[in-house]
């Protein structure tokens, strides 16, 4: 069986969605009235089985979808199982369930502050200051990295890990206040944070690797063009190189707490009233 991937396992479990909201129908009926086993449905709702070009007509169909759709999701799903996936920048599912369903994340981010770990207000001076997204969909976008943000504070959450280079920290995003309030929020946050000290010669991109306790490890990198997914085992070994490496140079965690204490309160000095600059 190939294995199941975080795109196979997203695209399952909207096809679970369009089951109950479409059907309203539990899997085991589904099943019934395809003339399936009903393992095929579970199997193919989890991600864990490739379903084939029949199977995804059949299936689709029985939700009362248009051919228009059901083209859609074919070319969608073609990928499904492969080791790289490149989504479209906007492209959010995917993201979100690999959170949601993580064990494990560890993280390291050069240039901003973690989606998981940002304040509303410095997520939308940073879409703002960015300019990639239209002004109307950045209340959206806002409202679901916080949203997203939710599974930090589940009983059953993951164990993070977030290496945040101090390039990040200088990059003032909005004004002086968001900015206070960003690093106030670093300060007391519960999940372990390691400060990446400026003159540390640390020329990698940005990358997630989310572990789970069923499925293979998943390597994510974004730019403002696209999102990319790797489950390739040569990229999860380098990757684990990369954060070998930042445990090496970053500053402890207390370390990192002491460092992020210096930034608290500290972006007002300085300045005018011209208002705020970019690093």
């Amino acid at each position: 069986m190939t294995p199941s991937t975080a795109y196979s396992r997203d695209l399952g479990d909207e096809l679970r969605r369009l089951r109950e909201t479409c059907t309203g129908l539990k899997g085991h009926e589904l099943a019934e009235k395809l003339g399936w086993d009903p393992s095929k449905v579970s199997t193919v709702e989890h991600g864990k089985a490739r379903a084939s070009e029949i199977d995804l007509i059949q299936y689709l169909s029985m939700c009362g979808k248009d051919i228009d759709f059901v083209t859609n999701f074919k070319q969608r799903y073609q990928y499904a199982f492969d080791e790289y996936i490149v989504q479209v920048s906007g492209s959010l599912r995917t993201v979100a369930m690999a959170e949601s369903t993580a064990k494990k994340i560890t993280s390291y981010s050069p240039q901003s502050i973690p989606g998981l770990l940002q304040t509303p207000e410095y997520a939308d001076g940073l879409y703002r200051m960015t300019g990639v997204v239209t002004e109307e969909r950045i209340p959206a976008l806002v409202q679901f990295r916080t949203d997203r943000q939710t599974i930090l504070r589940r009983h059953n959450r993951p164990t993070c890990l977030f290496f945040v280079h101090e390039h990040a920290l200088q990059l003032e995003v909005g004004s002086c206040q968001i900015m206070e309030d960003q690093y106030a929020r670093l300060l007391f946050n519960t999940h372990t944070i390691r400060i990446v000290p400026a003159n540390a010669p640390m020329a990698a991109t940005g990358c997630v690797l989310w572990e789970f306790e069923k499925a293979r490890p998943v390597v994510f990198s974004e730019t403002n063009l696209a999102k990319v997914f790797v489950e390739d085992p040569g990229a999860i070994a380098r990757t684990r190189l990369l954060f070998d490496r930042l445990d090496q140079v970053a500053l402890s965690a207390e370390q990192s707490r002491s460092k992020l204490a210096e930034y608290v309160g500290q972006p007002r000095e300085g300045l005018d009233d011209s208002g705020p600059s970019l690093a």
